[in-house]
């Protein structure tokens, strides 16, 4: 019954996902919130080993979160019912493409499209900073702001300062963070 679910969940997942892998992670949010098969502060954990992996980060998801739930043919299995709906639409697709390129409403569509999946991706963003720096065990006795972890948050400042001024591969980052954990957790 699981890898029913598990393919169901993720063909969802594979189909309603539009503007990349990020764009998954409301949707395994969701996920996360309705099975309980993982927490939702798991999240940060499989973005950091799927964009530590090669491949793209949707599907290094889905394989992450159907090993988790149901051992290797899970991870098999979710990933592939992840990638099932866009095989069909791009197959679909294609036959067309050509015809509709130069039409207006195609156009159109993209238009208000890109604009809504940005905004996605915005919330997406913030709810996963909250997730990395805010302790929400401390949050019912110091409140949002007493509750922001000082030392995560730093790291946070310093990997967003390093990705804006010298723009290298995000694997450095993620390997200097991981470091930075290791030593200050000795």
């Amino acid at each position: 019954m699981i890898y029913l679910q598990l393919a169901y969940e993720f063909f969802v997942i594979g189909l309603f996902t539009f503007g990349g892998g990020l764009a998954t992670i409301p949707l395994l949010k969701d996920l996360a919130e309705r099975t309980g098969w993982y927490e939702v502060s798991f999240i940060t954990d499989m973005i950091a080993i799927s964009e530590s992996t090669p491949g793209p980060i949707g599907i290094n998801m889905a394989t992450y979160v159907g090993n988790e739930v149901a051992g290797f043919m899970g991870g098999v299995l979710a990933t592939i019912a992840e990638i099932l709906p866009s095989i069909i639409i791009v197959a679909l697709v294609s036959r067309f493409v050509t015809k509709f390129k130069n039409n207006s409403s195609f156009k159109n569509a993209f238009y208000g499209i890109r604009p809504a999946v940005t905004g996605i991706l915005a919330v997406v963003g913030i709810e996963l900073l909250s997730v990395a720096v805010i302790r929400t065990d401390m949050i019912p006795v110091h409140g949002i702001l007493g509750s922001i972890d000082i030392l995560k948050s730093v790291i946070f400042l310093i990997v967003f300062y390093l990705i804006v001024k010298f723009d290298k591969h995000p694997v450095l980052y993620i390997l200097l963070s991981g470091l930075i954990g290791i030593i200050l957790k000795l």
